[in-house]
C-alpha cells in the first residue's frame, strides 16, 4: 500500500529557504536581548541602539566598544500524515504518519558595536557588525515519516539548510536640541545559503537537486528619530528599509549525477519600529512595536508552484512583534533585566507545506539577563533566552497534479504536515568604555 501511495507522492517536493532560529532576531547583544529586544525608545546599550534606532546613539557621550557572542540551540520537530492508496489510485482509508526530529547542534550569533563622540559635539558616530539572521536545520532521511522518505520513494529525503546574514552599518546621529535627535545608517549585507534539496530549481526525473553554498551581497539603510524629555519619558521611531540582495547563483547536483544552475532572489524585509521608554530611580522600562513587511519582499511575496514544479516563493504574511523589558539597578554594580517578545506567525495553513523547513516561528520568547560593572571601563553581560512556537504551524500536503480538483495549490484531502519547536540560547558580552 505504501509503495502505491509513494508513486503518487513523487511530485510532492517542495521546501522553503528560511528554516532558521528566528528570521527576524528579536534582539542584538546580551543587554538588548535581555530587554526582549526593546530599544527604539530606551537605549540601554550601544548594540541595541545601533540596531533598532540610529538616533538613540546620541545618548552615549563616551566612546564605547562592545562585543557579544551567543550560542543558540533549537529543537524543531517535523510531522506528516498522508493517505494510502490502492492499485487503482483510490484511498484505502488508512494513513501513513511519522515524526522527525532535528539533529543539528549549536549555532553561534556574534555582535560587534562601536560608538564614539567628541565632548561638546552634537554629532555621534557608530559602526556595527551584527549577525541578524542565522539558521540551520537538519531533518535526516527517514522511512518512518512520509515527508523524509527518500526522493526516489516520493519524500524529500534529508532536509538540510544553512543560512547566515551579516549586516554592517555605519551610523551618524545629530542632536537637534537637548531633547530631539535624528539618525541615519547605511547598511551593507553579506548572506550565504545552502539547501538540500533545492526547491527553487526545476526537478528532473530523479527529484530535486542539492546546492553548493552560494552567497549574495545586499544594501539598505535605516533612519530614526528619538525624544528624551529629560524627566524619564522617552520615545523613538525608526524605519529600516528592505535590504536588497543580488541573486543567489545556485549550483545544483541531482541524484542522478547531472548538474544545472538556477538563480533565486530573496531580500530581507523592511521593518517599522516604534518604542517608548521610562526611567525612574532604579527602574528602566521599555516597550517596542514592530511591523515586518514580508508581503512586499522578494522571495516571500510570491507563493505557489511554477509550471515546471519549482517553488516561486513562500507566501509569508506581514508580522507584528511586541518587545518589552525591565531593568532593575538597585543592586550595586549588578543590573538585572527581564524581557518578553511576542511575534505573530507569517505562515498560514495554505502555504505551510511550502515552508516545511521554516520551523523557527517563535511566538513567545522569554529572557533573563544581568550585567556586572567590573570597573569604570569594563562591563560584562549575560542573558538566557527560551522561546517556543506556541501552536504548531500546520496545513495540508500539496501536489501540483491535484490543483484542478483541490485548490489552492493542490491540497491532498486528509493529509497534514506540521512543525513546531523550542529554542534556547546563552549569550555573553563585554563592553569597554574609553575614559576621556
Amino acid at each position: 500500500m505504501k509503495n502505491n501511495y509513494l508513486i503518487l507522492y513523487f511530485f510532492l517536493f517542495s521546501t522553503a529557504v528560511f528554516s532558521q532560529a528566528g528570521h527576524i532576531m528579536q534582539g542584538v547583544g546580551s543587554v538588548n536581548m535581555s530587554m526582549g529586544g526593546a530599544a527604539t525608545g530606551q537605549p540601554l546599550d550601544v548594540s541595541g541602539a545601533l540596531h533598532w534606532n540610529p538616533a538613540t546613539i546620541s545618548t552615549f557621550d563616551e566612546t564605547i566598544l562592545k562585543f557579544d557572542i551567543g550560542f543558540f540551540f533549537s529543537s524543531p520537530e517535523l510531522s506528516s500524515t498522508v493517505p494510502e492508496f490502492d492499485t487503482n489510485g483510490q484511498p484505502t482509508g488508512n494513513f501513513f504518519s511519522g515524526v522527525t526530529e532535528d539533529d543539528r547542534g549549536v549555532s553561534p550569533l556574534p555582535a560587534l558595536a562601536f560608538v564614539w563622540s567628541k565632548e561638546g559635539s552634537k554629532h555621534t558616530f557608530g559602526a556595527s557588525a551584527f549577525g541578524i539572521s542565522g539558521f540551520g536545520v537538519t531533518f535526516p532521511e527517514s522511512t518512518s515519516n512520509p515527508i523524509n522518505l527518500p526522493q526516489g520513494q516520493g519524500g524529500f529525503g534529508r532536509i538540510e539548510s544553512d543560512y547566515s546574514l551579516l549586516q554592517v552599518g555605519f551610523t551618524w546621529a545629530y542632536e537637534l536640541s537637548d531633547k530631539f535627535s535624528i539618525g541615519l545608517q547605511p547598511t551593507a549585507n553579506y548572506a550565504s545559503l545552502e539547501l538540500i534539496p533545492n526547491p527553487t530549481a526545476n526537478p528532473n526525473q530523479s527529484g530535486y537537486p542539492s546546492t553548493d553554498r552560494a552567497s549574495a551581497i545586499g544594501f539598505g539603510g535605516q533612519v530614526g528619530v528619538f525624544f528624551d524629555s529629560g524627566s524619564g519619558f522617552k520615545a523613538g521611531a525608526s524605519y529600516k528599509t528592505t535590504q536588497y540582495f543580488g541573486d543567489f547563483e545556485l549550483d545544483n547536483t541531482y541524484l542522478d549525477g547531472s548538474t544545472a544552475t538556477n538563480d533565486f532572489n530573496i531580500d530581507y524585509p523592511a521593518i517599522l519600529s516604534f518604542g517608548l521608554g521610562y526611567s525612574l530611580g532604579n527602574i528602566d522600562l521599555a516597550v517596542d512595536y514592530r511591523l515586518v513587511d514580508y508581503e512586499n519582499t522578494d522571495g516571500f511575496s510570491e507563493t505557489g508552484w511554477t509550471p515546471t514544479a519549482s517553488v516561486s516563493g513562500f507566501g509569508w504574511e506581514n508580522i507584528n512583534i511586541v518587545s518589552a523589558g525591565v531593568q532593575y539597578k538597585g543592586i550595586d554594580k549588578l543590573p538585572l533585566r527581564a524581557g518578553y517578545t511576542y511575534s505573530s506567525n507569517p505562515i498560514n495553513s495554505d502555504v505551510a507545506f511550502f515552508n516545511i523547513p521554516a520551523t523557527a516561528i517563535i511566538k513567545n520568547a522569554f529572557q533573563l539577563g544581568l550585567s556586572y560593572e567590573a570597573s569604570d571601563k569594563f562591563t560584562f553581560d549575560a542573558v538566557f533566552h527560551y522561546g517556543d512556537s506556541g501552536d504548531a504551524t500546520s496545513g495540508p500536503v500539496l501536489n501540483p497534479q491535484f490543483i484542478p480538483n483541490f485548490p489552492p495549490y493542490g491540497a491532498i484531502p486528509g493529509s497534514e504536515v506540521s512543525y513546531d519547536m523550542t529554542t534556547s540560547m546563552i549569550m555573553i558580552g563585554a563592553s569597554y568604555t574609553f575614559i576621556k
